[in-house]
């Protein structure tokens, strides 16, 4: 290749390389979890129209897991269940994270925002009823009262 036309050629793909980082991002850059040092006594039970159904206790100390017995239903399709006995804290900061003695892909997630501290679950329909799996979502407390934080904060 010509000398004078391969600099051209890398002049013109670094162009497009460059004004391709220029473009506005179409996907939001995501927020890192805080690495809050959580204290909770929750207990959350409540119902919702469509027949979802929770109770969860969850007591955490300094971002270790003292307690946790969560169930949830999904109307009368069956529902999930977990406790504390299944699962081992492998991680205590920014989140907490528990991984199943059974399925080490099975996780549960524990992080604090200032309205609400969540628990979540990934990877874990072994704990739950088949085919809900995907209609079970994670259970909010608040962090000042230990109850059930509303959904809409």
């Amino acid at each position: 290749m010509n000398p004078s036309l391969r600099n051209i050629t890398l002049l013109s793909l670094n162009v497009v390389l460059l004004s391709a980082c220029a473009l506005p991002r179409l996907w939001p850059t995501p927020t890192p979890i805080a690495d809050r040092s959580i204290h909770l006594v929750g207990y959350c039970k409540q119902s919702e129209e469509d027949g979802f159904r929770e109770q969860a206790t969850l007591i955490v100390y300094n971002n270790q897991v003292q307690d946790l017995d969560w169930q949830l239903w999904v109307g009368k399709k069956g529902g999930c269940n977990f406790k504390l006995s299944q699962f081992t804290q492998i991680k205590h900061r920014p989140h907490i994270e528990l991984v199943s003695r059974e399925n080490s892909a099975c996780k549960l997630l524990i992080w604090q925002e200032p309205r609400r501290v969540t628990l979540a679950h990934s990877e874990c329909a072994q704990y739950c009823s088949p085919g809900i799996y995907d209609e079970a979502w994670p259970v909010m407390f608040d962090p000042q009262t230990g109850q059930c934080a509303p959904h809409d904060k």
